[in-house]
């Protein structure tokens, strides 16, 4: 008989409850999306990333204080070598604790996985798509190819996951294409989340600025063929939800520049190499990778946890306004996981 009380939920200094994690299990990617990542990137040594049983330890101890949805990030997740097993380790927790176990992917390997992540438990999976066309496809992801992903995506809703499409506005790329990728969209079943360019690492010659497509501009070109029902939908996540009137579709908007959505932030991340982030916006992090390694019980790294959601900010400082990036951050968005 288990005598431990139950440990109290993670509150942070502005008492919202940390009940959503999201964790990179790999800054490798078999894509180089402009946006993302360098074309030639320098990755991290091995030795450095947590294995996959420390990454199971982890989100084992945060569901023991009190997270109740976990995604799965990269680079791309699925690319990582027993990626699968760490999936149904982790889907031990689905209804003991654990709400959600979902995943955040490019789609690529989707066609060989998306049966298998059904029947562990997975119901939702995120996938990054930002164009339909295939050349602007290759030319995005500069190593991918369109068919594959869109396979990809028709065997998850195959095998009966729902598909959420995100897609990131980018000025002079895919703008023309916006009433083509929702009714695709439409057309499909998946719900359509666009998200602001942000301003994540050094991309070298890609300019953040040519490429910022404002979400209010592209909102207005909506409205103009749409009624845009608000929703009232809040996940604790940056996406505001409106319904098409005349489709039925939900089409969610990620504002981090022009809309600061901190209040009712919910989550946190965990890098590949075991850096707590408390805002994806901010730099201040916890080394979670020394705890695991130093005992095989989680005493400190519980210890750890909590110390760092003791300074979890209550926003983030991303402006483009004065046309020089403030708030910039220098590490990749590969190596935050999203």
């Amino acid at each position: 008989m288990d005598m431990h009380p139950p440990l109290p939920a993670l509150i942070d200094p502005f008492a919202r409850p940390i009940t959503y994690l999201r964790v990179s299990v790999t800054d490798r990617c078999d894509f180089r999306c402009v946006y993302c990542m360098a074309e030639h990137m320098q990755f991290l040594p091995k030795a450095d990333l947590l294995t996959l049983e420390e990454l199971d330890r982890l989100c084992t101890a945060f569901i023991g204080l009190g997270v109740r949805k976990l995604r799965i990030t990269g680079g791309e997740p699925l690319v990582r070598r027993g990626i699968m097993g760490f999936f149904r380790q982790v889907a031990r927790h689905l209804g003991a604790g654990l709400d959600e176990l979902t995943l955040t992917t490019n789609g690529s390997q989707l066609a060989r996985h998306a049966a298998e992540l059904a029947e562990i438990g997975v119901r939702r999976v995120n996938v990054s798509l930002d164009t339909l066309d295939p050349d602007k496809f290759a030319a995005i992801t500069r190593w991918g190819r369109l068919p594959q992903v869109l396979e990809g995506i028709a065997a998850a809703t195959a095998a009966g996951l729902r598909v959420k499409i995100n897609a990131v506005a980018l000025n002079g790329v895919n703008d023309a294409e916006l009433f083509e990728l929702v009714r695709w969209c439409g057309d499909e079943g998946h719900d359509l989340t666009f998200i602001e360019v942000m301003p994540m690492g050094e991309m070298g010659e890609e300019n953040r600025l040519d490429q910022y497509w404002p979400l209010s501009d592209l909102r207005a070109q909506l409205a103009e063929r749409f009624t845009l029902i608000d929703l009232a939908e809040r996940t604790g996540g940056p996406a505001r939800y409106v319904r098409l009137a005349e489709t039925g579709q939900k089409i969610g908007f990620i504002t981090p520049l022009t809309h600061n959505f901190c209040e009712s932030c919910n989550r946190v991340r965990v890098t590949c190499t075991g850096e707590l982030y408390m805002c994806l916006g901010q730099e201040d992090n916890a080394d979670l990778r020394a705890p695991l390694r130093a005992s095989p019980d989680d005493v400190a790294l519980e210890q750890t946890i909590r110390a760092a959601i003791a300074r979890k900010p209550k926003g983030h400082d991303f402006d483009y306004s004065r046309q020089k990036i403030d708030g910039q951050m220098t590490r990749h968005m590969s190596h935050t996981g999203g």
